[in-house]
């Protein structure tokens, strides 16, 4: 591990001349000012000044992105009131969000899939069509429908991507969960949307082990029943002395005949998928996004943002629970070909998925901050260990990527990559603070707000601050923000989530900090801030500080000061093989601290812990161990069910509880 980090802000890489002239944000940039020209308005010669014109002229820059990307006829409205929530984007406009993949060669490559097993497969787009085409005549054969409720419990492989885009050329609202979840995690979801056909895999490979899930497949057939039909993914259990209701098919023997797809033009906001908030406190919240919205959002940040296009090869490390894997499978949008991997990131090494990249040649490669941190703790060098010349932009999402994380894929994977740190949610199905191929990357730092995105950071007092850390927040509505909660007819669930605080303003929840050029840092979670003594710090920060310390692994940590006069600032540890807790480690964390916080952000009681509690899509439990610190009862605050590791949970309020 290296001991001299850069400072925060320092230049790590600046895109050349050639390079921000070939991509596609200068070629939109090109296109937009030709067409003000002809109106005899002046030209945007600047991110800055494009993406002041996008939430300053919401109506035109989100026209101008329909126009640009060929969506084909729209109405002459493209926003009927900016007010949030409640803005309706593209009234009397139609689509549908698989259109655009017709439109791709029939030759070229859609999609590469690899599997922890080192099975391997791939699909042109002709083959992908014709897969689709055959699910796509399974489901009309059992009569859905416009707006009925198609449902995976399914691995990130080729069948589940096949199975949504059959059930949205239809029209029909796709819904999935990975089978890591246990059968309740499932129904919390699911019972809220009553599906009508359910794509299931039987087992699944994750570090080294099969896990059959036939058992758990039938549970999820009879308790949910609105069911009408299972399609299988893998072999069928017909020994099961349970008989769910509902038809049984096998999905090779329905997406095996080459077809056309006709497709259901449906309303601009008419829903797409329902994505689920994590259900760490509670039911699971049901996030629905519509066709239009979530085309628009993903051409603008997969093509302009990310700078995708023919002949890229796009990979980002997800499961079917989080919604990158929604945001990877819109790649296809721009002609990228998709490179799935289904198994462990960790499987036989860390290097798994490194090795992968090479031998696929992939060109963008995402995956969440907590593995290229856990990369660079294990000393990789993947840049010297594979050919990764293909390598174009590591993407890093999922939580905030410390400037240590930067500094490592510099040095370890490649100098010369374009590093996007981004951040945005499952609420949205987007980053809203991103990367930008026309702008330098500094240490730390998320490049830009994004087009259309008008990200602010509010003060105390709710107003706009620069170079100051505060409350993230959306002024102006962006055609990607849900449609709706499923459920919720009056909207008043959707508004208490975003609106409440903020009365016509999205809070989204996190710490931001805006600098004068445009960057951005995230601190963590605003309901899980650090506030000692009047002074307010982001987890992030904390993180930082404590797991640059050789013999830390992993942390958590949580104030509870905010609960009365025994709040206190705890500070959990994952020490790494051959260490321990003693007087002399505990004296090292808290002169790192004071030195490099403050001395308010000294931890009145620190614990060493097996693990630390992350949900199932990898996020620390921050907020529900606040609220158990303070009192509050287990089985109240979280579901054991959407947990990676219950087991920790346990043990971290057994050490809180040791004296």
């Amino acid at each position: 591990m290296e001991s001299e980090i850069s400072a925060p802000g320092h230049l790590l890489w600046a895109p050349d001349e050639p390079t921000m002239q070939r991509s596609r944000m200068a070629q939109f940039m090109r296109w937009l000012n030709a067409k003000r020209r002809e109106r005899e308005l002046p030209s945007l010669d600047s991110y800055e000044a494009l993406w002041r014109f996008s939430v300053d002229e919401l109506e035109e820059f989100w026209g101008s992105l329909w126009d640009f990307f060929e969506l084909g006829p729209r109405g002459s409205c493209v926003l009927e009131q900016r007010r949030m929530p409640g803005a309706r984007w593209f009234p009397g406009s139609e689509l549908n969000y698989v259109a655009r993949l017709l439109e791709q060669p029939a030759d070229r490559l859609a999609l590469i899939h690899h599997d922890e097993r080192g099975r391997q497969a791939s699909l042109t787009h002709a083959q992908l069509r014709g897969r689709v085409a055959g699910v796509r005549r399974l489901l009309v054969s059992l009569g859905v429908a416009r707006g009925d409720r198609v449902v995976g419990y399914v691995t990130n492989a080729p069948e589940a991507l096949i199975a949504f885009l059959a059930a949205a050329s239809l029209g029909a609202v796709w819904s999935s969960c990975p089978p890591e979840f246990g059968v309740d995690s499932v129904l919390d979801r699911f019972r809220q949307i009553a599906p009508k056909v359910l794509f299931a895999c039987t087992g699944y490979d994750y570090g080294g082990k099969h896990f059959d899930r036939r058992a758990e497949v039938a549970s999820l057939r009879e308790a949910l029943p609105s069911l009408e039909a299972c399609v299988f993914i893998g072999a069928a259990d017909t020994s099961e002395s349970r008989a769910p209701a509902g038809r049984v098919f096998s999905f090779d023997d329905i997406a095996s005949e080459p077809g056309d797809i006709p497709v259901e033009k449906v309303p601009f906001d008419h829903p797409l998928w329902i994505l689920f908030s994590s259900g760490t406190t509670g039911l699971p919240k049901p996030i629905v996004h519509g066709h239009g919205g979530m085309l628009l959002e993903h051409l603008k940040m997969l093509a302009l943002h990310s700078d995708l296009g023919e002949g890229d090869r796009f990979f980002w490390f997800s499961t079917t629970g989080w919604m990158m894997w929604n945001y990877l499978v819109s790649g296809l949008h721009v002609g990228a070909t998709l490179v799935l991997y289904d198994g462990s990131p960790g499987y036989p090494d860390l290097n798994r998925l490194w090795r992968l990249a090479a031998e696929e040649k992939v060109t963008y490669f995402g995956a969440s901050a907590p593995f290229l941190m856990a990369c660079r703790a294990a000393g990789l060098a993947p840049g010297q260990a594979f050919d990764l010349s293909a390598l174009r932009s590591v993407g890093s999402t999922g939580a905030p990527l410390p400037v240590a994380g930067f500094d490592w894929v510099y040095r370890a994977v490649k100098p010369d990559v374009w590093l996007g740190s981004v951040s945005g949610g499952t609420d949205l199905c987007t980053a809203f603070v991103a990367s930008c191929p026309l702008l330098p990357v500094h240490a730390g730092e998320l490049q830009c707000r994004c087009l259309g995105a008008d990200v602010q950071a509010y003060d105390a007092s709710g107003k706009p601050v620069i170079g100051a850390v505060g409350e993230l927040v959306i002024q102006r509505p962006m055609p990607c923000m849900p449609v709706s909660f499923w459920n919720d007819p009056d909207g008043r669930r959707y508004r208490e989530s975003y609106f409440d605080h903020y009365p016509g303003i999205w809070r989204h929840g996190d710490w931001i900090l805006i600098n004068e050029r445009g960057g951005a840092t995230i601190s963590g979670r605003s309901d899980a801030t650090l506030n000692r003594g009047g002074v307010r710090m982001g987890t992030s920060e904390f993180y930082r500080v404590v797991e640059e310390l050789g013999p830390i692994k992993d942390s958590v940590v949580v104030d509870t000061s905010d609960a009365g006069e025994n709040g206190k600032l705890w500070l959990f540890v994952v020490l790494r093989a051959g260490h321990q807790l003693d007087a002399e480690l505990t004296k090292t964390i808290v002169r790192a601290l004071r030195s490099k916080l403050s001395p308010r952000h000294v931890p009145d009681e620190i614990r060493a812990v097996d693990d630390v509690p992350r949900t199932l899509s990898g996020k620390k439990l921050e907020v529900p161990i606040k609220r158990l610190l303070a009192g509050a009862r287990l089985e109240d605050v979280v579901n054991p069910g959407t947990l990676q590791n219950p087991d920790a949970l346990r043990g971290l309020l057994a050490a809180a509880a040791a004296s």
